[in-house]
């Protein structure tokens, strides 16, 4: 998930390895989170805006207000931006061991404070060495389209309205061309990083009324996902050829990639680690 307007949606990757250990006095736990994007300005913290992280750390510090550095802030997996939502966001957070509330308690306390639009679904110890950013091997998103003639109010931001018929086929075989190993500075908006990544997954498949488009690497550029989203769909309205798709990754251009659709239709689903720091201590 180095803010734009907003806070990154995509996660950055191949950084240089940090100190993986809680500091002194600390436990480290691990976490799975899940939000609604619609009423966050995204994951990270942002003076006088209200983020994912900041009310996690405003929960925690309510159940210990006698004890004033009670935790440092939690870290994800990845960063999410305005509007973008999260089904499994893993998290590490190092909390004071002063705070005498066994993992079953610790998350009741925090989903008892927590809005509506935000819940912890599950929290434990961690080994001293995970860490939910650097130690993650593989991310995952979800992008929803409805694509139906007339729009559904049940679907008002959780997916994105398309009243065109959409081509599957097209968008499958579009989506072919940009699975593996590619630079996708085509598909990265104002992106300082290098920008060659590896796209291991991305199927388009059809759900009833939604069109999914699923993905899964081991790190994304700023807003690719949005981008990649919203170039399959030129692809299936007949616009774009996957031969252009081709051809779009290979100029390295922005400017010739679809636009970014909206944040609402995206989804963080899930992180992925090796067996060897996902064990709980």
């Amino acid at each position: 998930m180095q803010p734009e307007s907003n806070v990154s949606t995509e996660t950055s990757g191949r950084e240089p390895r940090q100190p993986y250990a809680p500091p002194p006095g600390h436990v480290r736990y691990r976490l799975e989170a899940q939000w609604d994007g619609t009423n966050f300005v995204g994951w990270q913290s942002q003076p006088g805006q209200r983020s994912v992280q900041d009310t996690l750390q405003g929960a925690l510090e309510t159940l210990a207000p006698n004890l004033p550095a009670v935790a440092l802030r939690p870290v994800a997996a990845g960063r999410t931006d305005t509007g973008v939502h999260a089904e499994h966001m893993t998290m590490h957070w190092d909390i004071s061991d002063e705070l005498k509330l066994p993992p079953e308690r610790l998350i009741r306390a925090l989903n008892g404070q927590l809005p509506p639009d935000l819940s912890v679904l599950s929290l434990e110890k961690a080994a001293p060495d995970f860490h939910a950013r650097y130690s993650c091997v593989g991310r995952s998103y979800v992008y929803r389209v409805l694509n139906t003639p007339q729009r559904r109010a049940l679907c008002q931001g959780r997916a994105l309205h398309v009243a065109q018929p959409l081509n599957l086929e097209a968008m499958q075989q579009a989506a072919g061309r940009l699975v593996g190993d590619h630079d996708f500075a085509a598909f990265a908006t104002r992106e300082e990083r290098q920008t060659r990544r590896t796209l291991y997954r991305l199927d388009v498949q059809q759900r009833g009324e939604l069109v999914e488009f699923q993905l899964h690497g081991e790190s994304f550029l700023r807003q690719m996902v949005r981008c990649l989203v919203g170039t399959l769909l030129l692809a299936g309205r007949g616009e774009l050829t996957p031969e252009g798709v081709s051809a779009i990754l290979a100029s390295k251009s922005r400017a010739r990639a679809g636009p970014n659709v909206s944040p609402h239709g995206l989804y963080f689903s899930g992180a992925s680690y090796p067996a060897a720091v996902s064990q709980e201590v």
